[in-house]
């Protein structure tokens, strides 16, 4: 076994370990979410791992996005997200696509993934998703944050979890205040989640919310 996964036994099986190292994830979005989801993927050994998001870096950046620098500004997130990937596993395949997911290219993008991660700040974009997922039979891991507060569920092909929270015309995430610290704790919980879909765990948050107040360490899943 290689070294830099030893200390990942014990929380899951050198068996698992190894069926890890043959999947592949797509990650939507490369800013406060995707960029955490990303990293904590390509360290615990996943095989493949597609950025996808046609934003820049800008100074409002910088208070909470992993791979937002003074001397990044301006560049493309995604193709910052696979450099610093590449710096931490040369061995990872990665793509970057420094492009917007839309109606016409988000099924051939997300197609061959087997899980996607919704690292999104936008309703639209998130039902559009979440239409491609299922379209592809891919599971999808939301997660979204405001404030101090996180939410994230799994959707599966034909559960509609996110056409039941959000409607088009809802904008309550919409480039919201967020603290530094919680983009990185939601996302360690939407990759646990995409941890656990890879490897068949039956503890899922399929059709199920959980909602986190960080603030008053509150902790609610609520049956959808």
């Amino acid at each position: 076994m290689d070294e830099r996964y030893e200390r990942n036994i014990g929380a899951i099986t050198q068996t698992e370990q190894e069926l890890l190292q043959t999947k592949r994830a797509a990650v939507i979005g490369c800013g406060g979410l995707g960029c955490y989801a990303a990293e904590f993927l390509a360290r615990i050994g996943l095989g493949h791992i597609t950025l996808i998001d046609g934003d820049v870096y800008a100074v409002s950046n910088l208070n909470r996005q992993l791979y937002s620098l003074e001397t990044n500004l301006g560049k493309s997130k995604a193709r910052e997200a696979k450099e610093r990937l590449l710096q931490i596993r040369s061995d990872l395949s990665v793509d970057a696509f420094d492009i917007f997911l839309n109606d016409e290219n988000a099924v051939e993008l997300l197609r061959g993934h087997d899980v996607i991660i919704d690292a999104l700040d936008n309703v639209k974009t998130r039902l559009l998703l979440e239409k491609a997922a299922a379209a592809l039979g891919t599971a999808l891991v939301h997660g979204a944050v405001k404030e101090w507060s996180a939410q994230v569920c799994v959707v599966f092909p034909g559960d509609s979890l996110l056409s039941m929270l959000y409607s088009p015309a809802n904008g309550e995430f919409e480039k919201p205040s967020v603290a530094s610290f919680t983009p990185a704790f939601c996302a360690s919980l939407e990759v646990s989640e995409a941890v656990k879909v890879l490897l068949n765990k039956d503890t899922v948050l399929r059709k199920k919310l959980l909602v986190a107040d960080i603030k008053n360490c509150s902790f609610e899943v609520i049956d959808l």
